[in-house]
């Protein structure tokens, strides 16, 4: 008995032993499965660091171009995770549409962008998004703020007229980029806000804060990639003390504003209040018990209009300016629209009477024009790349995964040079592209063409910049013919939140 117990127990000690091994072997290895499946996912190709794109960042758009040609959907590595950008529109609609809950603003972008936009529509998810954009959707659909702004945008178009019909007696250069600013500045303020700024008319107060706005708006796009940029904030050096500096005249400016406005509706009482404008509107939900709203996040809204109202608008029409000065067989055909639309021939009456004739109907009759702006903002959108926080792991419609954390972009400058999405010819400028047969513009895809998001998130505001724009359009080319000053002069964007000229765009204009 001994004997057989001696000589049979290697037998099972062995097999325990090799099964209890395996068992440990086993949970240690579902363990490492389950702590790094991740690494077993399919992931977006590594196209670079966030110290490479940091190193391009003065030819930014150019950049992400170039690695979209690549790669339609890639990474960035960086310290904290990934940021992953995309060109695929599946990918796009996916992210702004089908998965929307999954990908928002997120504590990251917010926390970048909250000294700057606070709790402004483009910095915030939830409750306060819900909010400003039920109030902005009301204002947007009322026929009093069409009519309104759209006097409001005439106003400003014969300012422009005139301003520039002076340069051209004094043979000056004019930088048409700046001059869109301030028309723009003071439009947004006017039918936002209710407030006569004069900055097109020389107020300093206004140019000021117009530049320490686009200073601001510069390095919040930097903070993405500077990975010191909370300890420079937090010692107050380097570009954040700029941006401290830029705030303090910016909020200044604002409760300004908003304090003179207060004032304004106070002595017109609440029968006026009402019909007025959005900051109006924001300021009755103010009153309600329920509101929420202080003079801070009335600030925010009105800063976060401002990127809204001003920067999109006249950006994209610095860019359309320039398309027009190296196609001037479009500039030709444009004005010739516009003639035909008012029924007007050129230089016959002055820019006041013009604005008589912008009628509604002469507006959307300008198909061509619209098509033109529409390409415009094709290869120049207002907004080149657009951020998205991932908020739980995901996979894209491509097959690529993206984990919790990550930064997910979509990118309106690039895809508008994909070559899979707009022919051979997508980096030329042919408003043909988007006009049938009839000479009817024909919309596309707002994942394809993403110059005013789509989704949940789709610009509230994008009939009323399109109006705003052929109005200003519509008057200067009915007077005028422009031409760069210097064509031999490279031209390229200024790495902002918006797409700006760097060093503004100087053109020289004659009467027609």
């Amino acid at each position: 008995m001994d004997s057989f117990a001696t000589s049979s127990f290697p037998i099972p000690v062995s097999f325990l032993v090799t099964a209890i091994a395996a068992l440990l072997i086993s949970l240690f290895i579902l363990r490492w499965l389950l702590l790094h499946s991740r690494r077993m996912r399919r992931y977006p190709p590594i196209a670079n660091t966030i110290f490479h794109t940091l190193l391009n960042l003065h030819k930014f758009t150019e950049y992400q171009t170039n690695l979209s040609i690549k790669h339609k959907t890639f990474r960035t590595l960086t310290p904290f995770g990934s940021y992953v950008f995309t060109v695929d529109p599946a990918n796009v609609e996916y992210v702004l549409k089908t998965n929307f809950s999954n990908y928002g603003k997120g504590n990251f972008n917010y926390e970048v962008m909250s000294d700057f936009l606070g709790d402004g529509i483009f910095a915030v998810d939830g409750e306060k998004w819900r909010q400003q954009r039920k109030v902005a959707s009301y204002e947007f659909s009322t026929k009093v703020l069409r009519d309104y702004s759209s006097h409001t945008f005439k106003n400003s178009a014969i300012r422009l007229t005139m301003i520039i019909s002076e340069l051209v007696s004094s043979n000056q250069v004019m930088d048409i980029q700046d001059l869109l600013m301030k028309s723009g500045l003071d439009s947004i303020f006017k039918v936002g806000f209710g407030v006569e700024l004069g900055v097109l008319s020389g107020l300093e107060e206004g140019k000021a804060f117009s530049n320490a706005f686009d200073e601001a708006s510069c390095q919040i796009l930097y903070r993405y990639f500077d990975v010191f940029w909370k300890f420079k904030r937090y010692l107050n050096v380097g570009s954040e003390a700029n941006m401290k500096k830029n705030i303090q005249l910016i909020d200044d400016f604002v409760y300004g504003v908003i304090s003179r406005k207060t004032k304004q509706l106070a002595k017109k009482g609440q029968d006026i209040l009402e019909k007025e404008d959005i900051l109006s509107r924001f300021l009755q939900e103010k009153e309600k018990p329920s509101g929420g709203i202080d003079n801070k996040y009335l600030r925010d809204i009105i800063l976060n209009f401002m990127i809204a109202g001003r920067d999109t608008t006249a950006g994209t029409l610095s860019w359309f300016f320039y398309m027009l000065c190296k196609h001037p067989s479009i500039q030709d055909k444009i004005a010739i629209e516009v003639q035909k639309a008012t029924q007007m021939q050129e230089g016959k009456i002055t820019s006041n009477e013009f604005g008589n004739y912008l009628t509604e109907d002469a507006i959307n009759d300008m198909q061509y024009l619209h098509a033109a702006l529409t390409e415009t903002l094709r290869l120049y959108p207002a907004v080149p790349i657009e951020v998205k926080y991932c908020f739980f792991d995901d996979t894209l419609p491509d097959g690529f995964c993206v984990n919790k954390g990550d930064l997910v972009s979509y990118q309106p400058y690039p895809m508008g040079r994909m070559k899979f999405l707009w022919g051979d010819d997508a980096y030329e400028f042919r408003p043909e592209r988007w006009l049938n047969e009839d000479g009817i513009f024909v919309p596309a895809s707002p994942f394809k063409f993403t110059a005013f998001q789509a989704g949940p998130r789709i610009c509230l505001g994008k009939e009323f910049a399109y109006r705003q724009m052929k109005i200003v359009v519509a008057t200067l080319l009915y007077f005028f013919k422009f031409e760069m000053w210097d064509s031999s002069r490279e031209v390229r964007s200024r790495t902002m939140l918006t797409l700006q000229i760097d060093g503004g765009l100087h053109l020289r204009a004659t009467h027609r």
